[in-house]
């Protein structure tokens, strides 16, 4: 048997949009499914965690574990963007400050949920364990290094590690000429 759905069991799940090539495991969880828009040539692991709006990019893979909350202003990941095991990228999250109640069984006139797009620009790659928080940009081509707290948008071309995340060293761009041969090859 395979693990991951067929075209037509994809189709029965009601995504907003979904194209060739997708490989979603039938162990994903997946909330909200209208609001999920899903590329060509992707591929979701076993025990991922899908909810909210969530737009995905072409030649994107995101490992097993990881878990994406889009709430209502979403997250957006773009083509070629690699999101490794046991990832949490949040665009929703509750105030920790005391002042207000939490978590999604209390009202919301008694919380103060912060809410913000999430935005995951082309060839970013994040290492496991990562963190990612509301309101970020990971501009193009960062990285970031395993179990590491991203708590505000990146520079380009930029290699992170630690919590919260420092700027290592600038990444190689040798990749985009791989990207144009690679293109090539497809037509």
């Amino acid at each position: 048997m395979n693990s991951f759905y067929t075209r037509d069991e994809l189709n029965q799940l009601e995504l907003a949009s979904f194209g060739e090539n997708v490989l979603i495991s039938r162990k994903a969880s997946i909330y909200r499914a209208e609001k999920i828009r899903i590329g060509d040539n992707v591929r979701i692991d076993d025990f991922c965690i899908l909810s909210g709006k969530i737009t995905i990019g072409n030649y994107v893979h995101i490992a097993a574990y990881t878990a994406l909350y889009g709430g209502d202003n979403g997250i957006t990941i773009h083509d070629f963007a690699n999101i490794s095991s046991k990832i949490t990228v949040y665009s929703v999250s509750d105030d920790f400050s005391g002042e207000t109640m939490t978590n999604s069984m209390i009202p919301t006139k008694y919380k103060n949920v912060q809410s913000k797009e999430v935005v995951i620009e082309r060839h970013v790659l994040i290492g496991s364990s990562c963190v990612v928080l509301p309101g970020i940009v990971l501009k193009e081509g960062s990285s970031f290094g395993a179990m590491t707290l991203i708590n505000r948008s990146s520079e380009p071309w930029s290699i992170n590690v630690g919590i919260p995340f420092r700027k290592l060293r600038d990444r190689s761009k040798e990749l985009l000429k791989l990207e144009k041969e690679f293109k090539k090859e497809l037509l």
